[in-house]
């Protein structure tokens, strides 16, 4: 079939105009540049000549959703708006952000990944190198250690919607090679236990990482849903740890040394450690715990009748699978389950829904989260009581939300029933 030349397209386009179908001069364009933008204001679009194909693909003007920023003194970071989305997956372009020194430009034709310390052969690899292994892909989720924090407490403002709370959350397909098959070629000494990671960024961001873990799930990955990941998640790799906390998982890795102890790092010595009530702290908390919230109806939704309504929301846990996710809506009093939609795996999240009959009263809706190791989400008071109220990571009580009379709905930490 021959090519279409632009005189074609525009006397096409000319006489599309004549008869009539592009009703506007922006119509014109949008078929002459091949841009694929929607028609929002047709009473009949079979009457319509729709927009061409384009170079790359965009969302329906009504669906739009947007990262959110947090204040000016927390733009180190963007939340995934997870409320709006869909499914399990987020967006490449939705997937939250958080920099401890900004975005850096990284050539790929320059890039490096060196692996040394306890090995019998000391290797550099390309991004070409990494390649050139057997690529592995996988599901999983991607989380802030510091998401939650505003369920950590007795008195948190109602006006927070889902993304306010828990959207340092994200789920990728992750591909590229497993950490386990690199350290093979490198051949790692008997006695070595752990391994440094260093980023490329200008924090140099260096986290300790057992061993046991780098040769079990971990990957260096370097693509995202089916395509490079994007700068802000670490192009062109980063070091993914399923079910880990977001800061071990450095992005933008370039080095890894292998060693018989932990670095003790400054982010793993003056930050990400849990204090605990009795003045101690837990360090190298890896593992993000079960966890569960409620992304409708939430704040700030408001419901306009009595009736039935589908709870929904998202389940995850660090630790393997979700087994079971139940619904209070009488303020913990009592629990269904609910329902758990497909695909159920591993170290991801899991969509969950429960139908409600509402009966125009007020109500205290609740989530809670039991992975496969049989651990349950608790509510406030229990890791308050575990944790002490100087906390800064690891934040997965349950989420309560508040449906007043008139259909509100509001975040209800520290609400009784």
């Amino acid at each position: 079939m021959g090519k279409i030349s632009r005189r074609t397209m525009l006397g096409a386009t000319g006489g599309l105009i004549a008869g009539g179908l592009l009703k506007t001069r922006a119509d014109a364009l949008a078929a002459e540049e091949g841009v694929a933008r929607l028609q929002t204001t047709q009473a009949d679009p079979t009457k319509v000549l729709g927009a061409p194909t384009s170079v790359l693909g965009q969302r329906a003007p009504g669906e739009q959703p947007r990262r959110q920023m947090g204040t000016p003194a927390t733009t180190a970071s963007s939340r995934t708006p997870i409320e709006q989305l869909q499914g399990i997956i987020t967006p490449a372009d939705l997937h939250f952000e958080r920099h401890h020194a900004g975005v850096p430009a990284i050539d790929p034709d320059r890039y490096e990944l060196l692996i040394h310390g306890m090995v019998d052969r000391p290797m550099t690899f390309t991004l070409d190198d990494l390649k050139r292994f057997p690529a592995e892909s996988r599901l999983c989720f991607v989380e802030c250690s510091g998401n939650g924090g505003a369920a950590y407490n007795r008195n948190a403002a109602r006006e927070r919607a889902p993304w306010q709370i828990d959207g340092l959350l994200s789920t990728s397909e992750w591909t590229g090679v497993l950490l386990s098959t690199l350290l093979r070629e490198v051949r790692v000494d008997r006695g070595a236990s752990w391994l440094l990671a260093e980023g490329g960024d200008a924090a140099v961001m260096s986290r300790s990482i057992p061993l046991e873990k780098a040769l079990d799930d971990a990957m260096i990955a370097y693509g995202q849903n089916g395509e490079a990941i994007r700068p802000a998640q670490g192009y062109p790799a980063r070091l993914l740890l399923p079910g880990w906390e977001g800061n071990a998982q450095v992005k933008w890795i370039r080095r890894l040394e292998i060693s018989d102890r932990p670095s003790m790092t400054r982010e793993e010595t003056s930050k990400y450690t849990d204090p605990l009530a009795d003045g101690t702290a837990r360090q190298f908390s890896f593992v993000m715990d079960a966890k569960s919230i409620i992304t409708f109806p939430a704040f700030p939704n408001v419901l306009p009748e009595r009736g039935w309504w589908e709870i929904t929301g998202l389940a995850w846990s660090g630790r393997g699978r979700i087994t079971r996710v139940e619904v209070s809506t009488d303020g913990g009093r009592t629990w269904a389950p609910a329902q758990l939609q497909e695909p159920v795996l591993s170290k991801c999240t899991t969509r969950f829904r429960h139908i409600w009959n509402w009966d125009g009263g007020e109500a205290l809706l609740m989530s809670r989260a039991i992975d496969e190791t049989g651990y349950v989400q608790p509510d406030l008071e229990t890791q308050i009581a575990a944790r002490g109220a100087g906390s800064s990571y690891h934040y997965n009580t349950i989420r309560p939300w508040r449906v007043e009379a008139d259909g509100r709905v509001f975040f209800a930490q520290g609400e009784g029933a």
